[in-house]
C-alpha cells in the first residue's frame, strides 16, 4: 500500500511541472498509513484486515481529490491528509476511552445530551447549502453535526435496546428527524431512519412492526416530495437528466458521460478531467473513481466495502453481549445503506440524497465519523475473537476429576456396604 500510493503521488506530481504539493503528500500518505497500520496495532490489537482496508480507501480518497485538484486548481488532497491524520489521532483516543472507562451508562447519557445539542445547532448558526441547513463553520471550517450523531445514534440505540428500555431510545429517535426534517435534510434523516428499523428488527424480529415502519417511511418520502421544492427537483433529474442538462440536470449528465468515457479499465491515474463535473470531489467522487480507474476500478472498491461489511456481520454473529451485537450490526448497516445510496444515486438506480461515500469524499467530518465507526467496530471484533479466560490450569482440572471419580467411587463402596450390613441384620432376625 505504501508503495503504491508513493508511486502514484509521485508520477502525478511529476506530469508537467513539478507539484511540489504532490512529492509532499507522496511521503506524507504513505507516512500516515504506517502509523495506522503498523504503528498503533502495537499498542492494541487490531483487525489487521479491516484496518488495512479503511487505510486503503481513505489514501486512494485523497489520491483522487488531489487528481483534481491539478486542473481545478484546489487544494482539497492536501486537506483531506490532515483530516485523515486526525481520524488516526481519535482512533487512539477512542481506544484509549474505552479501554479506561469502567461506567458506560453515565457516559451513554452524556453523548445523549451532547448529540442533543450538536444535532440542533444548525438551526441556530447553520448555513444554508443546496437546499438543506445542516453545516455549522467554526474557525473558517465547516462541520455538518449530523455525522458525528449518527455514531451517537447507533451507540444510544444499542445500549437502551439491549437493556430493553424502549422510551429513551425511541424519543432519541423521534428527536433526531423532527430536527433534520427542520434542516431539510432528507439523504441523512433516511439513513437514521432505516438504520433504527434495522436494528429494531435485529432486536426483535418483529416482521409486522418492521413492515409498518417501512409503509411508514414510503409515506414520509410521499409527504417530503410534496413538501420541499428540491425534493421534486432531484426526482424530475433522476427521471431524465438529459432533459435538464443546461441548468440542474448539468452535474448529473457530466457525470454519466464521465463514467461513460472511463469505459472497462479507466483513461488512467490522471489521465480523465474529473474536474469537469461539479462536486467530483465530494457528492459524485466514485464518478471520478469510474473515469480514471474504470468499471474494474469501481467494482474493486464495491469489493472492499463488501468486505468490511462481511467481516462487520461476522463479529455481530461471534460476539456474546447484546450491546455489541446490536452496535456492530448497526455500524455495518449504516455503512451498507450509505455506500448503496451514494452508488445508487450515481448511477441513477435511485435519486441522488446529497450524502457522501464512506472514508473517499472530501470532508473533516465525514472522514473523522467514519475512522471512529472503523474504531469502534475493531474493538467489538477484538472482544468477540478474545478467548474465554481459563479459571482452572489444565493440571489443576485433572487433579480436580480425580478426586472427584475417587470421592464417587468411595461414596458408592460405602453405599453398598451399608445395603449388605442391612441384609446380614435381616437375616439374623428372621
Amino acid at each position: 500500500m505504501m508503495l503504491f500510493f508513493f508511486s502514484a503521488f509521485l508520477l502525478i506530481s511529476l506530469k508537467g511541472e513539478i507539484a511540489w504539493q504532490g512529492l509532499a503528500l507522496s511521503v506524507i500518505v504513505p507516512a500516515l498509513i504506517y502509523v495506522a497500520t503498523m504503528w498503533l496495532p502495537r499498542f492494541f490489537p487490531a483487525d489487521k484486515l479491516l484496518l488495512s482496508i479503511a487505510n486503503f480507501l481513505c489514501a486512494l480518497g485523497v489520491l483522487i481529490l488531489y487528481s483534481t485538484d491539478l486542473d481545478g486548481g484546489t487544494s482539497r488532497g492536501m486537506q483531506q491528509a490532515m483530516y485523515y491524520g486526525v481520524g488516526i489521532v481519535v482512533m487512539l483516543g477512542c481506544i484509549m476511552l474505552v479501554r479506561y472507562v469502567r461506567r458506560w451508562s453515565f457516559l451513554i447519557y452524556v453523548v445523549m445530551g451532547g448529540a442533543v445539542l450538536l444535532l440542533a445547532l444548525p438551526l441556530a448558526i447553520g448555513t444554508e447549502q443546496y437546499g438543506a441547513t445542516n453545516w455549522i463553520r467554526v474557525g473558517g471550517m465547516s462541520l455538518q453535526p449530523s455525522e458525528v450523531v449518527k455514531l451517537a445514534l447507533l451507540l444510544i440505540l444499542s445500549y437502551f435496546m439491549s437493556h430493553r428500555r424502549l422510551i429513551p431510545w425511541l424519543a432519541f429517535c423521534l428527536y433526531c428527524l423532527g430536527v433534520l426534517m427542520l434542516q431539510k435534510d432528507l439523504g441523512t434523516a433516511l439513513i437514521y431512519y432505516f438504520t433504527a428499523l434495522f436494528m429494531y428488527y435485529a432486536y426483535t424480529g418483529n416482521l409486522l412492526m418492521t413492515g409498518v415502519g417501512l409503509l411508514g417511511a414510503a409515506g414520509a418520502s410521499v409527504l417530503g416530495y410534496q413538501m420541499f421544492a428540491h425534493v421534486k427537483k432531484r426526482v424530475a433529474i433522476w427521471q431524465n437528466p438529459w432533459m435538464y442538462y443546461e441548468t440542474s440536470g448539468y452535474q448529473i449528465v457530466q457525470m454519466l458521460m464521465a463514467i461513460a468515457s472511463g469505459g472497462l479499465f479507466g483513461t488512467g491515474l490522471g489521465q480523465g478531467h474529473p474536474y469537469l463535473t461539479p462536486f467530483a470531489n465530494s457528492d459524485y467522487i466514485y464518478a471520478s473513481l469510474g473515469e480514471e480507474f474504470g468499471l474494474v476500478g469501481c467494482f474493486g472498491i464495491l469489493l472492499l466495502y463488501i468486505i468490511i461489511i462481511a467481516s462487520g456481520f461476522i463479529t455481530a454473529m461471534k460476539v456474546k453481549d447484546g450491546f455489541g451485537k446490536l452496535l456492530s450490526s448497526g455500524l455495518v448497516f449504516t455503512m451498507a445503506f450509505q455506500v448503496f445510496t451514494v452508488v445508487g444515486g450515481i448511477t441513477l438506480v435511485i435519486p441522488l440524497t446529497g450524502l457522501t461515500l464512506p472514508y473517499m469524499a472530501a470532508g473533516g467530518s465525514s472522514m473523522v465519523a467514519n475512522y471512529l465507526l472503523a474504531t469502534l467496530l475493531i474493538i467489538i471484533s477484538n472482544a468477540a475473537n478474545k478467548p474465554a479466560p481459563e479459571t482452572l490450569s489444565e493440571t489443576f482440572q485433572h487433579e480436580a476429576l480425580a478426586a472427584l471419580r475417587d470421592r464417587e467411587l468411595k461414596e458408592r463402596e460405602a453405599e453398598r456396604a451399608s445395603k449388605t450390613a442391612r441384609r446380614a441384620k435381616g437375616g439374623a432376625q428372621s
